[in-house]
């Protein structure tokens, strides 16, 4: 099995991969083997954040438990140290990996409360979110009519090719927690504001959710840039997190 690796001229691939790839629950359990298994280590030195002062690690491991825990060869822990922005950045990049493997036709998916066994890894960065990954025992792929989305209207306003890229981001139970404005060019992103006793776990949900959003409108961006404008408009219910141009 060989791997491909994204490069800059592969944008139109990427573009298709985001309107056909899903979430893949079952997998062959026999692990990858070690070529396979480097190829996908060396593509994390190859991941961009979205912000480049947040530090994190990816580790790959063959153990997770939690609630609706999938069985898998293999897993992706990500790990951040904890400040503003870390689980949006989380999301940037892993859902960067979530394409690639599905590009190289590897069943993925977010395990949104899935935890290693260890919960600090030994620079004391902590797990925010895990993700399975293997040869798939289902489709990799869907059709695009088979994506079950919200409408366009209903979690966004304004004009802009990338939005529908943004729609079709997974999310933690199909939620789509999220509001793009867009405006000239540029897309402000919003994350809807969570209720307090639902607890922090889907606040931060949440927040991963839009930075895996904020990725597919990276992927389809021909120079992304990212950054907050004091000047952005409110979305009621909604928390601005950034403008992506």
């Amino acid at each position: 099995m060989r791997l491909r690796a994204h490069c800059a001229g592969e944008a139109e691939s990427l573009k298709e991969i985001i309107r056909k790839r899903k979430s893949v629950r079952k997998y062959e359990q026999a692990p990858l083997d070690g070529a396979v298994l480097e190829k996908i280590t060396a593509q994390l030195a190859n991941l961009k954040p979205l912000d480049p002062s947040i530090k994190y690690e990816i580790e790959i491991v063959t153990k997770t438990k939690g609630m609706f825990n999938i069985k898998a060869p293999h897993y992706l822990v990500f790990r951040s140290e904890e400040k503003e922005g870390a689980c949006e950045n989380i999301g940037f990049i892993g859902q960067q990996m979530d394409l690639f493997l599905s590009e190289n036709e590897l069943g993925t998916c977010w395990l949104g409360v899935s935890k290693p066994d260890e919960k600090k890894s030994a620079s004391g960065l902590s797990c925010l979110i895990c993700m399975s990954f293997g040869l798939p025992d289902e489709p990799v792929y869907r059709s695009y009519q088979q994506f079950k989305r919200k409408e366009l209207g209903a979690i966004s306003q304004g004009s802009d090719p990338r939005l529908e890229a943004a729609r079709l981001a997974p999310s933690g139970m199909n939620a789509q927690n999220w509001y793009f404005i867009a405006d000239q060019g540029s897309i402000h992103c919003y994350r809807k504001k969570v209720n307090p006793l639902l607890g922090f776990w889907l606040n931060d949900l949440a927040r991963i959710d839009l930075g895996i959003a904020i990725c597919h409108i990276a992927e389809e961006s021909e120079d992304f840039k990212f950054a907050v404008q004091a000047d952005a408009p409110k979305k009621n219910g909604y928390v601005y997190f950034g403008t992506a141009r």
